[in-house]
């Protein structure tokens, strides 16, 4: 016995600590889609990436994917502490050979793929537009993305 009476504890083993909850349940897989995956999909991947990397598995794509990344969409993830270094546009057709639990829309265009759970969201495509609308997208998608996050949490479906 140390002074005073205390015991040291031993340390649990591994096996008998419980799991904490997030990491039990299986995340689930999301792919963003808009038009050229140069703005808003991007955007949701990564507000999606930040704040639900512990629920949910995360993509993006486009219908018809753009050369680039627009460079609005990285300074306004950039003044959110936000990078999305390496990332690049993607086609639907590369991504949608993988599962995805759910698809989330910002096409305005149909978008499906088999097994996935599709989910429409009304965004403007803020693509040759101000800055000012880039953060007013911003900040509907970061709204959105939390929405979809709370949902899947809670066992709600997302939509």
């Amino acid at each position: 016995a140390q002074p005073g009476g205390v015991q040291p504890r031993s340390p649990q083993p591994r096996s008998a600590q419980q799991a904490p909850p997030a990491a039990v349940a299986k995340k689930q897989r999301v792919l963003f889609v808009c038009i050229g995956n140069s703005c808003r999909s991007q955007m949701a991947e990564a507000f999606a990436k930040a704040y639900g990397g512990d629920i949910m598995v995360v993509q993006s794509a486009g219908l018809v994917p753009a050369t680039m990344i627009s460079p609005l969409t990285k300074q306004i993830l950039e003044e959110r502490n936000l990078s999305i270094d390496g990332h690049f546009p993607k086609a639907v057709d590369l991504v949608g050979r993988e599962p995805f639990d759910v698809v989330v829309n910002m096409s305005g265009h149909p978008a499906k793929l088999p097994g996935a759970q599709v989910v429409t969201w009304q965004v403007k495509d803020p693509i040759g537009e101000s800055l000012k609308v880039y953060r007013s997208v911003a900040e509907q998608i970061e709204g959105l993305v939390m929405g979809l996050i709370m949902a899947m949490r809670s066992g709600r479906a997302p939509g």
